[in-house]
């Protein structure tokens, strides 16, 4: 066979994969099983969804709650999955688990060792059921959420933009995350926030005010600027869904346009 040389490259730099944990908790085994696949295809990204309403999946030693309580769901997890869900209660079957640091930290090295950077994603300010039935103090109403009896579906309550404590919560996890996670992205999450509670939230409304926001949009906007600012000063990046553009996209954020490509057309120029 004549010498030659051969000079090729991946068509796309970020080739990655999705998983949902919250709503089925996939364990460690699992989750190895799924990055030898993903190196078997040349895959280079694993986008692990870490925290939603259904569950909060990763341990954090500041906040034991969050897998104490959120980790943890009524049911066995053989049913048909329901966006409504009921707290784990004594004397029923629960359902869920969570990942220690010391797993994560497993699973990123074994990740690595077949060329593949894990992005983790903890849902911000909305998606957060789990995260505030365990501290509902850092909701608008200082109660877990429940869905109104007179409507068929309603998105959760997001945390309080307005509560100064609601950032400390955010520094203090992300802080950890980045800890474990060598990635230079952190996913923030940013979709489907229900803003109505905001509206009607006197700590919302007055940092709106001292802000000079004029509507929810903005106060969202707010919110991920913020927390860019606590990623950004640990030397890393967020990612958010296309949502993240509302009220105004924080300065250094990429946008992942779930909703097909108008955001993320929007979000490149």
């Amino acid at each position: 066979i004549p010498a030659c040389e051969i000079s090729d490259y991946p068509r796309f730099s970020w080739r990655g994969m999705h998983l949902d944990v919250s709503r089925h908790f996939f364990g460690p085994e699992m989750i190895r099983k799924y990055i030898d696949i993903m190196a078997m295809y040349k895959l280079n990204v694993f986008h692990w969804h870490l925290t939603d309403d259904q569950g909060w999946r990763i341990e954090i030693d500041k906040y034991p709650l969050l897998t104490e309580i959120g980790a943890w769901r009524e049911g066995t997890g053989t049913e048909p999955w329901n966006y409504f869900i009921n707290p784990a209660t004594e004397g029923k079957s629960k359902y869920g688990g969570y990942y220690t640091k010391e797993e994560i930290r497993e699973i990123i090295e074994y990740a690595a060792d077949r060329y593949i950077t894990i992005v983790p994603e903890i849902e911000l300010p909305g998606h957060s059921w789990a995260a505030l039935l365990a501290y509902p103090e850092l909701s608008c109403s200082g109660v877990p959420w429940t869905k109104p009896d007179d409507v068929s579906f309603e998105f959760s309550d997001p945390f309080c933009a307005g509560n100064e404590r609601t950032f400390e919560f955010f520094k203090n996890v992300l802080e950890e995350v980045i800890e474990l996670f060598p990635s230079e992205y952190v996913h923030i999450g940013g979709d489907e926030c229900k803003k109505s509670p905001w509206e009607d939230c006197d700590k919302c409304q007055q940092r709106m005010e001292s802000e000079g926001l004029d509507n929810v949009e903005e106060l969202q906007s707010y919110f991920i600027k913020r927390i860019e600012k606590v990623v950004l000063s640990k030397g890393r990046r967020i990612i958010g869904w296309n949502e993240i553009l509302e009220g105004g996209l924080a300065p250094e954020a990429t946008v992942m346009s779930w909703q097909g490509e108008k955001g993320g057309i929007e979000a490149a120029k």
